[in-house]
């Protein structure tokens, strides 16, 4: 039985992780999640994914450590894209939208991180436990001190404390918190409204972003006025560059073609 429901609807794909009774993620489940991911990413009729978990309390908590258990080695073979099938993924220009439904820690909290944008229901708990197993949350710990400010992300990381929907959002981690039964609809929503945009200019903007993280302002600006990152490239000779100009200019609504 697949760990993971698929669903698809016009340009976006909904992956919904479904491992009762956690939706903890082993080898093969994060395998199976990179295969999705990198489908998604190489088929160019979808524009936007949605990442979840099945139920109600959990989102994901990480790593399976029964798995572990039996023989999973930690440092095994995840995947083409790494744990979970998106941290590691390249060249994944599109944008993904996390909706976490309940506990989202050690690895599952990664994973959501790993997202473009993060929603979440207001009875969502989050935590970085791994420091109490005596591992370390490698991915989290590259990217928290990134995403808020230095001091939180540290206390987190290094005491594994518990913090709330409402706490994350204070922080800036999470996009919106919304009660859980609007969840869905509302990662839906924004979806759709996602992937009603361009998606040539999605891709330059996740590219840019990537190429800016470890760069400086300079360096990254003049590779993209030269052109030398691909999908700007594309983007600066496309179609819809063009139709977006003369739409502009005709007070109408651009059709995006994604070329």
């Amino acid at each position: 039985m697949s760990p993971l429901k698929i669903r698809q609807e016009d340009n976006i794909l909904e992956v919904v992780l479904d491992r009762p009774k956690a939706n903890a993620i082993d080898l093969a489940t994060s395998r199976e999640m990179g295969r999705a991911f990198a489908q998604f990413r190489d088929d160019p009729d979808l524009r936007v994914a949605i990442i979840t978990g099945s139920g109600t309390k959990f989102f994901c908590p990480g790593w399976d450590l029964k798995a572990a258990a039996g023989g999973d080695a930690v440092d095994g073979d995840y995947g083409v894209g790494g744990f979970g099938g998106l941290q590691e993924l390249r060249d994944l220009n599109k944008p993904v939208i996390a909706a976490v439904n309940g506990i989202a820690c050690g690895g599952g909290l990664e994973l959501a991180l790993s997202a473009d944008m993060i929603l979440a229901a207001n009875h969502a708990t989050f935590a970085l436990p791994e420091i109490r197993s005596g591992t370390v949350a490698d991915a989290a710990s590259i990217k928290l001190p990134k995403r808020i400010p230095y001091h939180i992300a540290m206390e987190l990381l290094l005491t594994g404390r518990w913090f709330d929907a409402a706490e994350a959002r204070s922080w800036g981690l999470i996009n919106e918190v919304l009660p859980a039964g609007q969840l869905m609809d509302r990662a839906w929503e924004l979806a759709r409204l996602i992937a009603s945009g361009p998606p040539l200019v999605y891709a330059a903007i996740k590219e840019v972003v990537r190429d800016a993280e470890n760069s400086k302002f300079q360096d990254t600006m003049n590779r993209i006025t030269q052109r030398q990152l691909k999908s700007v490239d594309i983007l600066y000779g496309s179609e819809d560059q063009r139709e977006g100009a003369r739409a502009f200019a005709e007070k109408r609504d651009p059709v995006w073609k994604g070329r």
